[in-house]
């Protein structure tokens, strides 16, 4: 059996990639054929990731990529870390880009989904900006491939 080099499914699978954004879950799907594809995939989908913060599944395993530290800003804010293991891959580490637009839908989705309620601006500020400083200190940290960060404030 003749087996492709890394360089050549990279490619197969990047190309796949950049002509139709929309092919994220066949990418996806194709990472769990093996674990040979699963390495070279995960990158690929991972790199930015920020186009997919609407996508609670990834927010869920962005939070669990938290250290001890990050979530400490959290825990005032009660039941808002998800619970589970650490995950396989240092996932955040393949990101090349993120902006503020990107945290800001994350981390409203977030709080959407974990049925956060928020009575007043003050408060729900507060939420969103500690939210974000956690998850900026995370992505700076954990991101060894950023080249493009925006933050508009």
């Amino acid at each position: 059996m003749i087996t492709l080099p890394n360089e050549c499914y990279y490619q197969i699978f990047s190309n796949h990639w950049y002509y139709d954004h929309n092919y994220h879950r066949d990418l996806f799907s194709c990472s769990l054929v093996n674990r040979h594809w699963c390495k070279v995939i995960m990158p690929i989908l991972w790199t930015v990731a920020g186009q997919h913060f609407n996508n609670i599944k990834l927010i869920r395993t962005l939070l669990l990529t938290l250290n001890a530290e990050e979530q400490t800003l959290l825990i005032p804010f009660k039941n808002i870390l998800p619970n589970g293991p650490k995950p396989l891959f240092e996932y955040t580490s393949y990101i090349t880009m993120f902006s503020d637009h990107d945290l800001n839908v994350g981390i409203k989705n977030w709080l959407h989904y974990k049925r956060y309620e928020i009575e007043y601006d003050d408060e729900r500020c507060k939420i969103k900006n500690v939210n974000k400083c956690s998850w900026i200190a995370m992505l700076l940290r954990t991101g060894k491939n950023i080249k493009y960060l925006i933050l508009d404030e």
